[in-house]
C-alpha cells in the first residue's frame, strides 16, 4: 500500500482565526480527535503563550538526543521540541502526527513509498504526517516547534528504525508500546549506540551512524 504524500495537500502557511489562552487550549480539543479543526483554531498568539510559559520553567528539559518537553498528554500529547537534536533513527507511528514550527525551520526526513524524501517545514508552517510513515525530524539550533500526537491504541506499536547511510537498507528496528515517547526514544537511541552488531549493515557492512553528520 502506498503512502505517497502530496506536500501541497498537507503543508500550508499558518492562518489564525481565534486566539485562545494557553489555559483554554486543552479544553477546545474536539472529541473524537479532529486535526483540521484543531489547526483552524490554533493561533500564533496561543502558541506564543503556550511556549513562553512552559519554556521559562522547563528549558532545561530540552536536551539531546530528542530535545522535547511534554506539555499535555490528555486528550492529546502535545510536545514542545527544541534544537539541535542528535538522531539518526526514523520513528514510525501507527497514528498521524501534526507538526507546527513556531520559531525557525526544521527538516523532516521521511521514507515515502520506499523513497527517501525531505520535507522542509518553515516558521509558521504546519504539516500533517500520515500514520506509518518513517520519519526523522532534524531540528536546528535556536528553533522551537510543537508536535501533536494522538493517544496510542492499546495494541499499537511504535518503532524506531535505522537505515544504512551508504546503501539505504534497513539496519535495525526496535518496537515498543508508547507510554513516554521522549524517554523511550532516548533509551532506544542509547541502546543502539552501544550495540555495534545492531549498527552493522547486513548488506554492505557499513557501521551505521549514531549522530547526524554536518552534511546530513
Amino acid at each position: 500500500m502506498s503512502h505517497t504524500i502530496s506536500s501541497t495537500a498537507f503543508i500550508f502557511a499558518y492562518t489564525a482565526s481565534k486566539t485562545p489562552s494557553a489555559t483554554e487550549y486543552p479544553k477546545m480539543v474536539p472529541s473524537p480527535i479532529d486535526f483540521p479543526t484543531i489547526s483552524s483554531r490554533f493561533s500564533h498568539g496561543a502558541v506564543q503563550r503556550l511556549i513562553l510559559d512552559r519554556l521559562s520553567e522547563n528549558s532545561h528539559l530540552l536536551q539531546p538526543p530528542v530535545n522535547n518537553y511534554c506539555v499535555y498528554n490528555d486528550p492529546l500529547t502535545i510536545m514542545i521540541v527544541g534544537g539541535p537534536n542528535a538522531r539518526t533513527d526514523y520513528h514510525i507511528n501507527e497514528t498521524p502526527e501534526w507538526f507546527y514550527q513556531y520559531k525557525g525551520s526544521m527538516l523532516l526526513k521521511i521514507v515515502d513509498d520506499g523513497q527517501f524524501r525531505d520535507v522542509h517545514i518553515n516558521e509558521g508552517d504546519m504539516f500533517l504526517l500520515p500514520a506509518n510513515i518513517p520519519h526523522n525530524p532534524v531540528r536546528f539550533a535556536n528553533t522551537v516547534g510543537i508536535v501533536m500526537e494522538q493517544p496510542r491504541p492499546k495494541d499499537s506499536l511504535d518503532r524506531l528504525r535505522w537505515y544504512c547511510q551508504e546503501c539505504g537498507e534497513k539496519v535495525h528496528e526496535k518496537a515498543f508500546h508508547c507510554t513516554d515517547l521522549g524517554s523511550q526514544i532516548k533509551e532506544g537511541v542509547e541502546a543502539f549506540k552501544a550495540d555495534k552488531e545492531a549498527r552493522t549493515c547486513k548488506g554492505c557492512g557499513t557501521l551505521c551512524d549514531t549522530a547526524p553528520k554536518p552534511s546530513n
